[in-house]
């Protein structure tokens, strides 16, 4: 190869070197930002998935307040699936990514602790989501302990009062765990009930629940059985497919939490009691705001203080088969023909919603 032939080759070389590069930062920005435009980056860590609401609901509502406020922002959304660890390695490469605000729902709330810490050293801001987590920057959820409470009053009040009782709680690492369990003992132990029996499911598993269940029903007549405190509808539907398969006829009234269109469908058919109905919608769009708002370098305004911690607390709704119209229907959360599929239109019909 002559002179001018290597001088040639080698700038070719060159330029497609540079081209190289430039492509490779191209695509660096694009997965920073999401959209390769010079956008900003919102992280979404939720926990987990065997509870129905966070893929249905949270994530869903929450992308769509955010693009409704923010053209140019993207959501990165990360789950993990009850594993604290995979959620910590989540949030540092969601930094890394260039998440410039962290929404977290901990797995664990003590071990997030050290993820508020780490963001925070790298300048980002962090909302905990429905769980609380301490030293975070902000915090939105319901008032949990309340959830408890309204678990535990419509539990007395459909038992009356009178009679042996399951408990079912949730995950010890989730701190909002704690609360509904502190808020329902806060009126059981008032009352005349008596817990034969309580567990604190590991993962919220309805499988747990229904496993627990039913090596209880072996020391237990489920005839005697006056009512079960499950902390969400979760646990609600493996207590009531452990009742079932002993050959309950009557079954005893079942609390839940979270309005699963599961859960309220077995309560239009009079297989569980009642569900707390949290609208996640406000929830999901307050934290969506709160995040845009974080991220355009404005400071949040009317908060209330949670734990040293500036705080929207929510309040939860008790819903029971007659006021599921005025509640997940009004609000939209579901439709009728949702609830009313043919295996529920007569229980329906009979609950006069159709």
């Amino acid at each position: 190869m002559n002179r001018i032939s290597r001088t040639a080759a080698l700038g070719l070389v060159t330029l497609i070197s540079a081209a190289g590069l430039t492509a490779c930062a191209a695509n660096s920005a694009d997965d920073a930002s999401g959209d390769g435009e010079g956008g900003k980056t919102i992280a979404l860590l939720l926990p987990e998935t065997k509870t129905t609401r966070y893929e249905a609901f949270d994530k869903p509502l929450f992308e769509a307040k955010v693009k409704e406020l923010c053209d140019d922002c993207t959501v990165n959304y990360l789950n993990a699936d009850q594993d604290a660890s995979k959620q910590q390695q989540q949030a540092q490469s969601a930094i890394t990514d260039g998440a410039s605000v962290l929404v977290l729902d901990p797995v664990d709330g003590k071990s997030a602790e050290g993820i508020v810490k780490s963001s925070q050293s790298s300048d980002v801001p962090v909302v905990a989501y429905d769980r609380f987590i301490t030293g975070a920057d902000y915090y939105i959820s319901f008032n949990n302990e309340r959830v408890g409470e309204l678990q535990g009053e419509a539990l007395v009040d459909a038992t009356g009062d009178s009679g042996d009782i399951l408990m079912l709680n949730g995950a010890p690492t989730d701190p909002n765990a704690a609360q509904f369990k502190q808020g329902a003992h806060n009126v059981i132990d008032e009352s005349k009930l008596t817990v034969v029996a309580e567990y604190d499911n590991p993962d919220w598993s309805p499988d747990n629940a229904q496993q627990f269940t039913s090596s209880q029903l072996n020391n237990i007549d489920p005839d005697d059985l006056a009512g079960v405190y499950a902390a969400n509808d979760g646990q609600a539907g493996g207590v009531f497919a452990a009742l079932k398969a002993a050959g309950v006829s009557e079954y005893p009234p079942i609390t839940g939490q979270d309005a699963e269109l599961a859960g309220i469908q077995r309560i239009i058919a009079g297989e569980q009691y009642m569900t707390v109905y949290k609208p996640i919608k406000t929830e999901a769009e307050q934290a969506a705001q709160l995040a845009v708002d974080l991220l355009n370098g404005e400071t949040p305004s009317d908060t209330t203080d949670f734990q040293d911690v500036p705080s929207y607390i929510l309040d939860p709704i008790a819903v029971m088969q007659d006021n599921v119209k005025d509640t997940v229907v009004k609000d939209e959360f579901y439709t009728v023909d949702q609830i009313c599929t043919d295996q529920y239109a007569d229980a329906c019909a009979s609950a006069g919603l159709s």
